[in-house]
């Protein structure tokens, strides 16, 4: 397409080319593209479950070599909480209490998670600081009807007058009412990330956050920090970083034309959790632990997701082990044709790496750049419990285009449903994702990947916004644990439901789970 001067001037300033966003209008033009999973990755095909016992050797593997490692947990928290409100704001569009009763409009709307906030708002973490702001900034607010109450309460829930929740970081939002202080989920973050990740008492921790919210961030653990580190008996040191302009999308219109907005000039978007590999890459570590901000469990059940995040993390290092020793050997050469093969297994049992059936065509020099080619690369720890419904991906064996065959993260999405071979292969799926991760992103020598090397960008994904009231195409990048990891070695370990407890909805809130007492 042609780019004006000023066009060029602004993809320049976003540290993009002409040559990438023609790319990326290419993409739109191609469309999705579905991928192939030939199976649900279930116990004994492509996840691991392990004994109790197998597990604490896990443990055990984790807790005696942590204080020689630079540990991290990298935690996704750009996301603001607007949709976490948006029942609440629908809510407030449509319900009017002096034509239609509560309960009425709650019946007609058919919305249980709605049900569930008005049956139970007392129980949420701000129910109070939400009434008293109700009260003060409402005129005979006691003397108004239950009905009338209620919109004024959710109304002091969502917007700046009141509490503001809606345009809040979700990490900044208090999720659990304890006796004597409520938390958000950043400080759960924390509470649970110093029983397995402090290391001479000091417990790292990275969260990336939307440009202008870092200041809220740092406010936030201002106020908490001599709690949180007394509780834990612990220092920490938390860095935050943003997602790169770079790696913003360009938008077009149903006609696969750049999309330009009311001033003429070019729109982009932010490119998804997927654009996140480049703020994965500028991290330190030796073992880096990925967890997204809203699942937090509360105090008491803390100890069981500490235990998982051990055992994630022994099993870690128990491949990585074997891995470098196994690096080792083929880099320095003249290697048996038993060990090539040990290798060939290793790759194959532990790894569930489909070996090429050439394979033992190869010579051994061939043999030992095959294997180079496939141990050489990050690998990562995928916790994966057993699917209840939840929305979201799940574990699956894919065929890429070259016809290999390895263990991905799938979001339903990707899945052509139309397809009744696949749509069956995704009914069959007995796991889900969790996002519970604990990754190796160091080769043998200490050095790190270059992550984008390992990101397949077929599993770009393009979706249907609006701007200013008309319909648009958004680009998302390949999913941060989708396609962002597709060439990653990956291995599924079954973890319990208990361990997985996210806030999709203010609802959510509500559960037992989430609360304390």
């Amino acid at each position: 397409m042609e780019f004006s001067e000023i066009d060029i001037l602004q993809i320049e300033e976003k540290g993009l080319s002409t040559q990438e966003v023609e790319r990326q209008i290419q993409i739109f033009e191609r469309g999705n593209i579905k991928v192939d999973i030939q199976q649900a990755a279930t116990p004994g095909n492509g996840i691991f479950v392990y004994s109790v016992e197998r597990q604490k050797e896990f443990i055990k593997t984790f807790e005696n070599r942590k204080q020689q490692l630079k540990l991290l947990k990298f935690v996704p928290a750009s996301g603001a909480a607007t949709r976490m409100f948006k029942a609440l704001h629908n809510f407030v569009d449509e319900f009017e209490p002096d034509k239609e009763g509560l309960r009425d409009y709650l019946d007609r709307k058919e919305n249980k998670g709605l049900q569930l906030f008005f049956e139970k708002i007392e129980k949420l973490p701000f129910y109070e600081e939400a009434l008293k702001k109700a009260n003060d900034n409402t005129e005979n607010f006691s003397n108004k009807t239950t009905d009338e109450q209620q919109i004024i309460l959710v109304k002091t829930i969502l917007f700046n007058s009141g509490l503001g929740l809606s345009d809040w970081p979700k990490g900044l939002v208090p999720f659990h009412a304890y006796n004597d202080f409520t938390a958000t989920a950043f400080e759960e973050h924390l509470h649970s990330s110093a029983k397995y990740l402090s290391v001479d008492g000091v417990t790292k921790l990275h969260f990336t956050v939307s440009d202008g919210d870092k200041e809220k961030f740092e406010n936030e653990f201002e106020r908490i920090k001599e709690r949180v580190e007394e509780a834990t008996n612990t220092k920490f040191e938390i860095s935050y970083s943003y997602q790169d302009p770079k790696t913003d999308t360009i938008a077009v219109d149903e006609n696969n034309v750049a999309f330009r907005d009311e001033d003429n000039r070019l729109f982009f978007r932010p490119g998804g959790h997927g654009a996140l590999i480049e703020n994965l890459q500028q991290q330190d570590a030796d073992v880096l632990f990925i967890k997204n901000i809203d699942n937090v469990v509360i105090n008491k059940n803390i100890p069981e997701v500490v235990e998982m995040k051990k055992m994630l993390g022994g099993k870690l290092l128990s491949l990585q082990d074997q891995i470098f020793d196994y690096m080792r050997l083929l880099d320095a050469g003249n290697i048996s044709e038993t060990k090539l093969d040990e290798i060939a297994e290793f790759l194959e049992k532990e790894l569930f790496v489909k070996v090429t059936s050439s394979f033992n065509k190869f010579t051994g020099e061939e043999k030992m750049q095959y294997l180079c080619k496939k141990l050489d690369r990050p690998v990562r720890v995928c916790g994966m419990v057993k699917n209840e419904g939840e929305p979201g991906g799940g574990p699956f064996l894919v065929k890429n285009e070259d016809g290999e065959i390895s263990l991905q993260i799938i979001e339903g999405a990707q899945i052509d449903k139309d397809n009744a071979e696949q749509l069956e292969i995704l009914n069959n799926s007995t796991h889900f994702n969790p996002v519970d991760i604990a990754c190796s992103l160091k080769n043998y020598k200490g050095e790190s990947f270059e992550l984008q090397q390992y990101v397949d960008d077929n599993m770009s994904f393009i979706a249907h916004k609006t701007k200013d009231g008309k319909a648009l195409k958004a680009l998302e990048r390949p999913g941060l644990w989708n396609g962002g990891m597709a060439y990653w070695n990956t291995v599924f370990v079954e973890v319990p439901l208990e361990t997985f407890n996210p806030v999709k909805t203010v609802a959510d809130l509500l559960k037992p789970s989430h609360q304390p007492n």
